[in-house]
Formats: structure tokens, C-alpha cells, sequence
């Protein structure tokens, strides 16, 4: 089998089971020789921003000569970008030799334990190449971000991580982790482990209250991090310069390539973490790992006034609108937006006409069979806005329509991490110089 068979295969595998238990990941680790006991784990989970904080802390572990690997997803473009060393993507050769070395188990085990063991999803193969990839290339610490939930994600098969961190939650997968707040930080918690340390956004009481019951549950310390224990210096249009001081430990500034305030509570979680890490790195390592991040569609600007953003819910899209507010004084904003059927794409559609005063928007259609028609998506943003709005299904064309229409201002492109890949993809197949 080659790369684009392997990966292939993969993509054909269920992404979603309710078969399928820890049990059934913890059968091939030991079969395995359990790769993920030969390395120092940090675990994050939560609704939006634990990718950001995956990313602040590779950088801030790599940054200080840390060997580190990042496990995270989805992927915007190429699926190796799951698997990340010293935050360089996988090759594909390390790619398809994981996954081999994971398949050769799963056939065994289904041969010999055919009434106990169950193929992997599509998830949970990626999270045993992870643990594949990261033992052979002799990563000293790993940074993995969950999947779905926490408490029964593939990733929650660890034993002990050096730190654990939830970020901010919202009403997410709803069908999969309950309808409230409080449901859904259960399953996030369930991811704090036995004396092993917990970094939490402490914004919502209701949310605190469990994970704070689990902690103490799990003789865990924890460590909340609240909207005011952060003070913004400076913000302009490409960094943000904010100082910290949380009460644990010595008040620092940071500085972060970011036009996104709502990654200030995202930074001060990982610089929390890496602090609670206590592995010897200097205030100086945390300052230039945080200043060196990038992480992709995340309000990333890809060319001259064209920010992609992969808000792909409630919560996020809100956070998107308050960012997108402090371009609208100053200039011209056009709105790219597609979204996947599962989300409450009207209700996302509607705080963005609330929120921003854009001059036009064009909708589209994302490469699924999640999509949503943009015939619906049309007709849903002519219920809030008197802009004009554009249909195109095709992606590329939508984009070129956009760039048009965009002129001297801004192009936003948000409302699914589908569709920021999508972007990547074109605009690195094209010559923009």
C-alpha cells in the first residue's frame, strides 16, 4: 500500500461509533508496547480555542529546544499536518509507516479477539499513528489535543499528563455530550487525571462548578484563568501586546500575532500550562514561543486584506464578530461564508448581520456531504441583511467573486474549517506574487 492508499483508507473509515470504548484504543497500545508511556503528555479539550493552546505550547516547548510533538486536527489541507515534530509536519514515508505498523495490530487483534475488539474509527487510527510517529521519532513531550468531548475520546486512553487544560466551552455536538453547559464541561473534565494539574477558563460559574468538583474528585490542583487577570497594552491590525498576572505565578508581557482578542484567553492558558509544566523553561522561552506562534485559519491573514477565520459555531462566530467590529470603521468589508449542516448556521448567520456592517456578502457550498445549499444560505442572510447577497456553489469561483468585490478593503472568509482549507488549498495552488 502507498501514501495515497493509506490515506484513502482512512478517509473511508467511519468518523463516528457508539461501539467503540477506551478499552478497544487501550487493546492495540499494548499490543503496541504502549508508545504513549515513553513520553511527557500535556492534554487539552474544550470547545474553542484548545487547538490555539496546543499550538502556543508546541511553540513555547519547541521554541526552548524541547523535542515536541503536536497531535491536533482537523487538518485544513493535508492530513499530515495532524501529526507535527518540533511543529514541522510529518513526511509521508513516517506517515505510511505508522500507518502499516497500526494496521498489522488491528488485523490481528480482529483475528484473534473478533467478539472483544472493533476497528478504530477514523479518529481514533490517527490517534494510534500519533503515538506511533511521536515513540519512533523519540519526542520527549507531546501536545494532544481531543477530539470529540474528553472523557470518552480516543486521547483519554493516557495515564498521567503533566498538565491537563480545558478552554472556554460551548453548546457543541450536542447530540453527543448533552444540551447544557454543565453536560458538556463533564465530559470535557473527564479528561483530569489522578494529581495531575488542570489549567480552566473560569469565565462561566456554571462550568467552574464542575470542573472544580472533579478536580477535587481527582485530588487535581487547578488553575482558573479569568478575563481580568489580563490588561491589553497595544492592539493593532497584525499583533497584540497584553500583560498577565494571574496570582499563581509572577505578573509577565506577552506579545502574540494576533488581530484576535480572544486569543488573549487562549495565550494566558498555554503560558499558565507552561508555567504549571515546571520543566525549567525561563519567562524568556514562554515570551518568544508565544511571540513565534502561528496557527492556520485562525484569523490568518493569507494575502494583502484577506483574513481567513474557521469559526464554525455559536461561540466562535461571536468572538469572530467582535474581532471583525474594528475593521469596519476604517474600511470596506466583504463576508465569504459556507457552512456544514450540523452547526445552527442561521443562528451564526444572524449575529453576523448584527454585528458587522459589511458591504456584500457571497455564499458557498463546502466540499461534503455535510454541505449546506447556497440556495438556503442565501436566503437565511436576506432575512437579516439588505446587502447584496451572491450565490456560487463552486468554492473557487465564489473566491474570485470575493477578491472582486473585496477592492481596497477587507474579505473575511469564515463559517467552517472546510472552507478555510479550501481556501488554503487554491491560494497556494496559485500565484498571487
Amino acid at each position: 500500500m502507498n501514501y495515497e492508499e493509506a490515506v484513502a483508507y482512512i478517509n473511508d473509515t467511519p468518523r463516528f461509533t457508539t461501539k467503540n470504548t477506551l478499552e478497544n484504543t487501550r487493546m492495540v497500545l499494548e499490543r503496541l508496547g504502549h508508545p504513549e508511556r515513553q513520553m511527557k503528555l500535556i492534554h487539552v479539550a474544550g470547545s474553542n480555542g484548545k487547538g490555539s493552546v496546543c499550538a502556543y505550547l508546541s511553540s513555547i516547548l519547541t521554541t526552548a529546544g524541547r523535542r515536541t510533538g503536536l497531535f491536533t486536527s482537523p487538518h485544513l489541507v493535508d492530513i499530515n499536518e495532524r501529526f507535527q515534530l518540533n511543529q514541522e509536519p510529518v513526511t509521508d514515508a513516517l506517515f505510511l509507516e505508522a500507518f502499516e505498523k497500526v494496521m498489522n495490530t488491528v488485523h490481528m487483534l480482529l483475528k484473534e479477539c473478533p467478539d472483544r475488539f472493533s476497528h478504530p474509527t477514523f479518529f481514533e487510527l490517527l490517534f494510534l499513528m500519533g503515538m506511533c510517529i511521536f515513540e519512533k521519532c523519540r519526542m520527549e513531550y507531546v501536545v494532544l489535543e481531543t477530539g470529540l468531548g474528553g472523557r470518552f475520546d480516543a486521547t483519554n486512553v493516557i495515564e498521567k499528563p503533566l498538565v491537563s487544560v480545558i478552554t472556554s466551552i460551548s453548546l457543541e455536538h450536542t447530540e453527543y455530550l448533552g444540551d447544557t453547559y454543565e453536560l458538556i464541561a463533564g465530559e470535557k473534565a473527564g479528561i483530569i487525571k489522578e494529581g495531575c494539574p488542570v489549567v480552566y477558563d473560569g469565565t462561566r460559574a456554571d462550568v467552574e462548578g464542575v470542573i472544580l468538583a472533579k478536580a477535587e474528585e481527582m485530588h487535581a490542583k487547578a488553575y482558573a484563568i479569568r478575563p481580568d487577570m489580563y490588561k491589553i497594552l497595544m492592539n493593532t491590525q497584525k499583533t497584540i501586546d497584553f500583560s498577565m498576572d494571574t496570582g499563581y505565578y509572577l505578573p509577565m508581557e506577552v506579545s502574540i500575532s494576533s488581530v484576535a482578542e480572544y486569543q488573549i484567553m487562549n495565550a494566558c492558558e498555554a503560558v499558565t500550562a507552561a508555567h504549571v509544566l515546571d520543566t525549567g523553561l525561563t519567562e524568556e522561552d514562554i515570551r518568544r514561543g508565544m511571540e513565534r506562534m502561528r496557527w492556520q485559519g485562525r484569523m490568518e491573514t493569507v494575502l494583502p486584506g484577506v483574513i481567513l477565520d474557521g469559526a464554525h459555531n455559536d461561540s466562535g462566530v461571536e468572538e469572530f464578530v467582535k474581532t471583525a467590529r474594528k475593521f469596519q470603521k476604517d474600511t470596506k468589508i466583504t463576508m465569504l461564508f459556507s457552512c456544514v449542516k450540523e452547526k445552527d448556521y442561521e443562528g451564526m448567520i444572524r449575529t453576523i448581520c448584527e454585528g458587522i456592517d459589511f458591504d456584500s456578502v457571497i455564499v458557498t457550498e463546502v466540499d461534503s456531504d455535510r454541505l449546506v445549499p447556497v440556495r438556503e444560505l442565501g436566503q437565511i442572510f436576506r432575512r437579516y441583511t439588505r446587502q447584496p447577497v451572491t450565490e456560487l456553489a463552486s468554492i473557487p469561483e465564489a473566491f474570485d467573486a470575493a477578491l472582486k468585490s473585496k477592492g481596497d478593503g477587507i474579505l473575511f472568509c469564515v463559517g467552517s474549517l472546510y472552507l478555510v482549507g479550501s481556501l488554503k488549498s487554491i491560494i497556494r495552488s496559485r500565484d498571487y506574487a
